[in-house]
């Protein structure tokens, strides 16, 4: 069954990663096997300065992180969530943390202004751990990146 509106938005409420390191605007689809999110590369990202001055890409590194807040962190929240039934504002605070990647593949740049459609798939969720299909693409349907990763849950601790 798939997320209404409001599970997803606590869920991209709950995404502990913020401002200028979150890359993740909202969730379009969520549920127990998929989660499908977008994100709009803005034109005065930190890291456009430095990457590259006359000619602005996003890293590729950039972009795998912006996978894994998907494909792992949010889908991880929402199943860790859903296993302690506690898909509420007052649940602990809970994360995900992006412990593999393999088999990433780059076949396009991103560039400032562009949105991209990330697109994540379990293939398992076990003992807290995700590990999940991932893609990103353009508005168009191109293929970006993909490849598989996985995160470990955590619960996060007041200072």
């Amino acid at each position: 069954m798939a997320a209404d509106r409001e599970t997803r938005e606590i869920i991209l409420r709950s995404v502990p990663q913020q401002k200028p390191f979150r890359f993740i605007d909202e969730i379009l689809e969520l549920d127990d096997n998929h989660i499908m999110g977008a994100y709009r590369f803005r034109e005065d990202e930190y890291f456009y300065q430095g990457h590259f001055p006359d000619m602005p890409i996003t890293p590729g590194v950039i972009l795998v992180e912006t996978m894994a807040q998907t494909g792992v962190v949010a889908l991880g929240l929402y199943l860790t969530m859903k296993q302690n039934g506690t898909i509420t504002e007052g649940a602990p605070k809970l994360t995900t943390l992006f412990t593999f990647a393999d088999g990433v593949e780059f076949s396009g740049i991103v560039i400032p202004g562009e949105r991209v459609i990330i697109r994540g798939e379990k293939i398992y969720f076990r003992k807290g751990s995700l590990k999940t299909k991932v893609s990103m693409e353009r508005e168009s349907g191109e293929m970006v990146c993909f490849g598989l990763l996985a995160g470990t849950g955590v619960t996060l601790h007041d200072k």
